[in-house]
C-alpha cells in the first residue's frame, strides 16, 4: 500500500484502497459462502495486507456480512474502519427493496451493531433512497443515531448531488458511495459535489464486474505496466480524485492480493489523458 489517505469525517484516517465485502456471502449474496473459511481467510488476508477500511451492509447475506466480519476480525479496534449500510431489504429471489422508514433504520441499525460486535459503528450509511419514505425522514433517522453517540459519522449511497445538499442540510455527510468506474462515470457530478465539500467518494462497482473491454486504451496500459486491466482500472479511480475510497471485493486471495497491489501502480499524465 502507498500509504495515500484521507480521512472520513475528518478524524477516521483510512487508506484510500479499501475492501468491500459483499462477495464474502452466497450465490446471489443470499446465504452463507460455499467455503466460509476461505471468506474468513480472505478478510484476514486483507487487513494482513494493510486494509484499514472495510464496507459492508445489512443486506449481504442478509446479515451474512456483517456476521462474518464480527466473528472474524475484531472490528472494534482502533486501526480498522468499518462501515455499513441500512436501508434495503432482501428476499428469496434475490431483489434488493428500499425501505427507508426510520423505525425500521434505527432497528436495522441495532442489528448491524450486533452482528458486528461493536458499541459503536464507525460509518453508517443508508443505503437507497426509500420513494416511499420522504428522503429527509431517512436521513433525520441517522442523524438522530449519531446525535445519540450511536454512529460516529453518517453516509449515503445511491443519491444525487440534490439529495446530497439537502442531506447536508440536516446532518454532516461523511461519504457518499455510488456506482463510478473508468466505464460509468454517470456520477460524476456527485463526484465534483464531493470534492468541493471535502466529502469522501466510495465507487461501487469499481471494476465494472470487469468489463472493460470497451475502455479505450486499457489493454495497452495494462501491458505496459504488466498488470491486469483491472488493477489499471483501480489505479484510476485512485488517481482520478484525492477523494475516492474505492472498495473492491473479492472472494479469492489472489485477486485481493492484486487488488491492493494497484494502489503501488503510477499511471502516466499520458495514460490518464487515454483514460479520460
Amino acid at each position: 500500500m502507498t500509504g495515500d489517505t484521507f480521512d472520513i469525517g475528518g478524524d477516521l484516517t483510512v487508506d484510500r484502497l479499501g475492501f468491500g465485502a459483499m462477495r464474502i456471502t452466497g450465490e446471489g449474496i443470499i446465504g452463507e459462502p460455499d467455503d466460509v473459511d476461505n471468506a474468513r481467510e480472505v478478510l484476514r488476508r486483507a487487513v494482513e495486507l494493510g486494509v484499514d477500511f472495510i464496507d459492508t451492509a445489512d443486506s449481504y447475506g442478509p446479515g451474512v456480512s456483517e456476521r462474518l466480519l464480527g466473528e472474524t476480525l475484531d472490528v472494534g479496534r482502533e486501526d480498522i474502519v468499518v462501515a455499513t449500510k441500512g436501508g434495503l431489504l432482501r428476499n428469496t429471489d434475490t431483489d434488493w427493496l428500499p425501505h427507508g422508514d426510520p423505525d425500521y433504520l434505527r432497528n436495522a441499525y441495532l442489528c448491524s451493531r450486533d452482528r458486528l460486535g461493536v458499541d459503536t459503528i464507525d460509518l453508517y450509511q443508508l443505503h437507497r433512497p426509500d420513494p416511499d419514505t420522504p428522503f429527509e425522514d431517512s436521513v433525520h433517522a441517522l442523524a438522530e443515531l449519531k446525535d445519540a453517540g450511536l454512529v460516529e459519522h453518517v453516509g449515503l449511497s445511491n443519491v444525487s448531488v440534490d439529495q446530497l445538499d439537502r442531506a447536508r442540510d440536516i446532518v454532516d455527510i461523511a461519504t457518499v458511495q455510488n456506482q463510478y468506474n473508468v466505464a460509468n462515470r454517470d456520477a460524476q457530478a456527485v463526484l465534483d459535489a464531493c470534492e468541493d465539500y471535502g466529502i469522501g467518494f466510495i465507487p461501487w462497482f469499481p471494476l465494472a464486474a470487469g468489463e472493460l473491454g470497451d475502455v479505450d486504451g486499457i489493454d495497452d496500459i495494462a501491458d505496459r505496466h504488466d498488470v491486469t486491466p483491472h488493477q489499471i482500472a483501480l489505479a484510476w479511480l485512485l488517481e482520478s480524485s484525492d477523494v475516492t475510497l474505492p472498495i473492491p471485493g473479492t472472494a479469492s486471495i489472489e485477486h485481493l492480493e492484486q487488488n491492493v497491489a494497484a494502489a503501488d501502480i503510477e499511471l502516466t499524465d499520458e495514460e490518464l489523458a487515454t483514460l479520460t
